[in-house]
């Protein structure tokens, strides 16, 4: 078994085996979450996203992503925080957080995801995972951050979010 961070740990020697990304598309007062329909976190609530392919940017992936499981287009997204995941039984996990203002297309539902437009200020936090809880209010109030999380199967051993110094406005809402 490696070895678990906890948070008096110097996070910054940590290196992750995988990278990956969710995009979240706001638009007004609006933000498109997906249920998944399979894989990891099957029946879960969150933003579309996955792995990165070999030569594949952050950004590149959060649209293919976002295109092949809802069938849209997130326009111009901008990465707004980072998140770092330890897990027991030793994989690691670095993913990049990203927010459109809008996408261009129709939400639909695919074999990997129902589509879910809702209104900012009824996200169900109590069907997303345990970790979107303790960041997604504040990006949605504008501040980026850094999230560095601990897990033993599905179970939070430890986690620690670090926030931006100053707001910036929020992606997509006026």
């Amino acid at each position: 078994m490696s070895r678990i961070l906890r948070a008096e740990d110097d996070w910054s020697q940590w290196q992750p085996t995988e990278r990956a990304t969710l995009c979240f598309v706001v638009r007004g007062g609006e933000i498109l979450l997906i249920r998944k329909k399979r894989g990891l976190g099957a029946g879960k609530v969150n933003g579309p996203g996955g792995r990165l392919e070999p030569g594949e940017s952050p950004q590149q992936c959060a649209v293919r992503e976002t295109q092949e499981e809802l069938g849209v287009t997130p326009l111009d997204p901008v990465c707004r925080g980072e998140l770092f995941f330890q897990f027991c039984d030793g994989y690691a996990l670095h993913c990049a957080v990203f927010f459109a203002p809008d996408c261009e297309g129709e939400a639909v539902e695919t074999d990997e995801a129902i589509p879910l437009w809702t209104p900012l200020d009824a996200i169900p936090y109590e069907e997303m995972w345990a970790d979107d809880i303790h960041w997604l209010p504040g990006v949605l109030a504008g501040r980026t951050f850094r999230g560095y999380f601990v897990f033993d199967g599905e179970r939070m051993l430890s986690r620690r979010v670090e926030w931006s110094e100053e707001n910036a406005p929020p992606v997509g809402v006026v």
